[in-house]
């Protein structure tokens, strides 16, 4: 690779209060999987659920002490769940240690590294978000310009443990720049308003889920009602918003399931984690897929519960005898759903025990078919006394997720307990299955395998299985498989296929009339800015810079392009315009290290040995490990003859990887003089 630089929820009801008498609703049209309501209507609008404060007192004071409601806050004392007397960790991989702290009503951040006991480096960042009811966990979320990231600690609450954040362990700790997309935006909170062309730029950020996440959006039920029109909900259904409890049980479960079905999740074309609302089905919108192994039934992710429910032999009995008794005209509430035990307008804190028992008793009574053959619950039975029964200890155990640590959740497949030969299987990968859809498009599927591969787990036969699910007999392969063959051919660093690829497209037709469509995933824009790499990996500058501008034109906000188009500029010499372009990332987000390290090397090749050095420096303070901007910090005091000061440089980059060969050669070069 061309381097340029020297180094470089019956429960869920909530019967309006105000609707409960007046006249039939107004006609409505039905379709073969749902019924229309109204606000799903593109001109319907999310109100935020102060407005529907105004008249459901009652509900909000129960549902904003739920997790939905405790699901996303600004960084209060009030919000924090989290203990600060032992709130330092170490991060063997980096050696940075962590420390959060108040100063006063603001929580920090403090990152640093020790020099035996002396402090050799500090940086202190405020957080401005805390993620997380407290449940479980609070994670901590920076916003610098709109832009939000993640931060590298968590607080455990059921250990009251401080730790790295999942997906920061084991060498990988992302520090200060993991970025929080949409995906996961809309998923632990309200919708925010999205800067389009950004992954991770807001301007405004709502303060948890509410209730249009599971109701819909507001302004036409609030209108209707506003104007004096009434709806006797006992016996008519209010089509201005969903009730989801009269939805159909499969709708029902895709409401639960658009968060509680953590996954691969792949959107259908020109669709964005917007575009669900209550009563539709999620598989018009998405798709979710999971891994399946050998040893599926013992393991489970954090965020499973529906799929875990949905392969409960409660859930498929009461399945299969709704689907008997199921009309295209009647919704029906039978069968086991997410709301048969919870709440979700009441907090599970403040749910008795014993109404999750109840559940299970209302199908496992005495003259049941199936009885509970535990002693203690067998002298329930025969004493009467079912509800004290404990139901879910044996059959919904608690344990600990795959994916998130110092964590126990239920399992929500029901089940006999696992025996320690099943616990013992060998873990065998199965496929990567449609959680949601029971038979997803083949594209859908290349698309899930390629994400599998980058997202998740980086083994192999993903890749093999996404190849061999490509249709390369048929003619428009190569334009509607455009995305996710550049894709491919990007991971395998096959650059040369990805060329190929587009010469015999042609470019002006690939930017023009295929990849031309802004999104909020952005997917043509990080095609084009694939492309564009490739171009610059085969030393074709000039093929690279028309890539990375029209990437840049989709994603203007998506800073590192920015950074690499800069980096493509200065190669051809175009040193203003690449100085203007990494001036603008700095002023948009002033904590990108390798816009620094650039931007110094671009002022120091003009002569601005001031600037450079200041650039540097200020990059350093950010991250002192960076071999990059470390080497060029290195260079330039070899270059002013400052060679006590250089050798410290080449000496630290040492210490973080003892093979660099450069650095070794210039710390016996400096030693000799």
């Amino acid at each position: 690779m061309r381097v340029l630089f020297a180094y470089w929820f019956g429960f869920f009801a909530a019967y309006l209060t105000s609707c409960d008498q007046g006249v039939a609703p107004s006609s409505f049209v039905k379709s073969k999987d749902t019924l229309i309501y109204k606000n799903h209507s593109d001109t319907a609008s999310y109100l935020g659920m102060n407005t529907c404060k105004s008249c459901h007192q009652g509900i909000y004071n129960t549902f904003i002490q739920t997790g939905m409601g405790h699901s996303f806050d600004k960084a209060t004392r009030e919000k924090s769940s989290a203990s600060f007397e032992n709130s330092v960790i170490n991060d063997k991989f980096s050696d940075y240690s962590y420390q959060a702290l108040w100063q006063d009503d603001s929580l920090f951040i403090k990152e640093f590294k020790l020099n035996k006991k002396d402090t050799s480096f500090k940086r202190v960042e405020q957080v401005n978000f805390i993620i997380g009811s407290g449940q479980h966990t609070n994670s901590h979320l920076q916003n610098i310009n709109g832009y939000i990231h993640q931060m590298p600690m968590t607080f455990f609450t059921q250990k009251k443990k401080w730790d790295l954040p999942p997906g920061f362990e084991n060498g990988v700790n992302t520090r200060f720049s993991r970025k929080i997309g949409l995906e996961c935006m809309s998923c632990h909170n309200g919708y925010p308003d999205f800067v389009m062309g950004s992954e991770n730029k807001y301007t405004r950020v709502p303060l948890g889920i509410d209730c249009e996440r599971c109701h819909g959006p507001g302004s036409i039920h609030v209108r209707e009602r506003s104007s004096g029109t009434k709806i006797d909900t006992s016996k008519y259904i209010d089509y201005s918003i969903v009730n989801p409890s009269k939805l159909q049980i499969d709708l029902q479960f895709d409401i639960c399931q658009r968060c509680h079905l953590q996954g691969n999740a792949v959107l259908k074309e020109g669709k964005s984690f917007y575009d669900f609302k209550p009563g539709q089905k999620l598989s018009n919108v998405m798709t979710v897929f999971l891994p399946k192994y050998t040893t599926s039934k013992s393991e489970f992710i954090m965020a499973s519960h529906a799929d875990r429910l949905k392969q409960s032999a409660c859930f498929i009995k009461t399945s299969e005898k709704i689907q008997s008794e199921k009309t295209s005209l009647k919704p029906y509430k039978k069968g086991l759903t997410c709301i048969t035990c919870h709440n979700p307008h009441v907090s599970v804190r403040n749910t008795n025990t014993n109404q999750f028992n109840l559940a299970c008793i209302n199908c496992h009574q005495i003259n049941s078919n199936v009885i509970c053959t535990e002693k203690s619950t067998s002298k329930n039975y025969k004493s009467g006394q079912l509800q004290n029964s404990n139901c879910v200890n044996c059959h919904m155990p608690n344990s600990g997720s795959t994916d998130i640590p110092h964590v126990s959740v239920h399992d929500h497949y029901i089940k006999k307990p696992i025996t320690n030969k099943e616990k013992a299987s060998i873990k065998e990968f199965l496929g990567l299955i449609a959680i949601n859809e029971s038979n997803p498009d083949n594209h859908s599927k290349v698309k899930a395998y390629l994400n599998q591969y980058e997202k998740f787990e980086k083994n192999e036969f993903y890749l093999d299985s996404a190849l061999k699910l490509i249709p390369f007999h048929l003619k428009e392969t190569k334009t509607t498989y455009l995305n996710e063959l550049v894709q491919l051919y990007f991971i395998q660093q096959a650059y040369g296929k990805i060329a190929q690829l587009i010469t015999e497209l042609e470019p002006e037709t690939v930017i023009n009339r295929i990849l031309i469509k802004q999104s909020y995933s952005n997917t043509h824009a990080w095609t084009l800015y694939r492309i564009a790499e490739s171009f610059v990996n085969l030393n074709q500058s000039t093929n690279a810079e028309i890539f990375f501008k029209a990437a840049i034109k989709l994603a203007p906000y998506q800073l590192d392009f920015r950074v690499k188009y800069a980096t493509n500029l200065a190669f051809n010499k175009k040193i203003k315009p690449a100085i203007e372009e990494l001036e603008y990332v700095i002023t948009e987000n002033p904590k990108i290290v390798t816009a620094y390290t650039n931007l110094g090397y671009l002022y120091l090749i003009q002569g601005n040995v001031p600037k450079c050095e200041q650039l540097y420096l200020q990059g350093e303070k950010l991250d002192p490990d960076n071999i990059p901007l470390l080497m060029n910090i290195g260079a330039l005091y070899v270059n002013l003859k400052q060679n006590k000061k250089a050798l410290n440089y080449f000496e630290r980059i040492l210490k973080i990887n003892n093979q660099n060969s450069i650095a070794k050669e210039m710390i016996r070069n400096l030693k000799r003089m």
